[in-house]
């Protein structure tokens, strides 16, 4: 058995992605606030358990990758870069908007990201999540806890809590059973 530690990265800079009118993918370089940055700092000192990890993986996302730096400041554990625990996507990189992409996460939601066969949906179908992070979790199942930095969505789609907030630097187990 693996036990996850899925660690949502914490409070990003939107203020940044729209100063500096980062669009498309590039608003994936928003970095953390202040904020964020005490949130993740506080991380390990609120969950103790996770010192005893064998690794961190993290999405490739800014927020993350920030955010897997600070909480390994504290526990000094090799950090790998996994480009499939990237959010969830919902426009193919489009939007202009947090609006727009927040009503992209509502149609999401209103389909229980199963998009309708008779519709032709922008927006990446809960299966497709579910199948690129398995994929990557699966690669390592031979430890024994990993902490895996990455996104609300990819959290929510995993424990199936998709209407639910995944808090910023929210901590949730996630546990997959070896095959023998």
């Amino acid at each position: 058995m693996t036990l996850f530690y899925l660690v949502r990265h914490g409070e990003p800079n939107w203020a940044f992605k729209d100063q500096r009118n980062l669009q498309g993918a590039l608003r994936d370089f928003t970095p953390l606030t202040d904020r964020g940055v005490i949130q993740a700092e506080q991380v390990v000192s609120n969950h103790k358990y996770l010192s005893n990890c064998d690794l961190i993986i993290s999405s490739p996302y800014t927020r993350s990758l920030q955010t897997a730096a600070i909480i390994n400041r504290s526990i000094g554990l090799p950090i790998k870069v996994e480009f499939d625990l990237h959010e969830w996507t919902p426009d193919n990189w489009q939007a202009t908007s947090v609006e727009e992409i927040t009503e992209l996460w509502k149609d999401y939601v209103k389909y229980n990201g199963i998009p309708p066969s008779h519709e032709s949906k922008v927006w990446e179908s809960k299966n497709n999540v579910m199948n690129r992070v398995n994929a990557v979790l699966h690669r390592y199942l031979d430890k024994s806890k990993v902490i895996i930095v990455c996104h609300g969505m990819v959290i929510a789609t995993l424990l199936e809590l998709i209407s639910e907030e995944v808090a910023l630097c929210g901590v949730y187990e996630y546990e997959i059973q070896s095959i023998v």
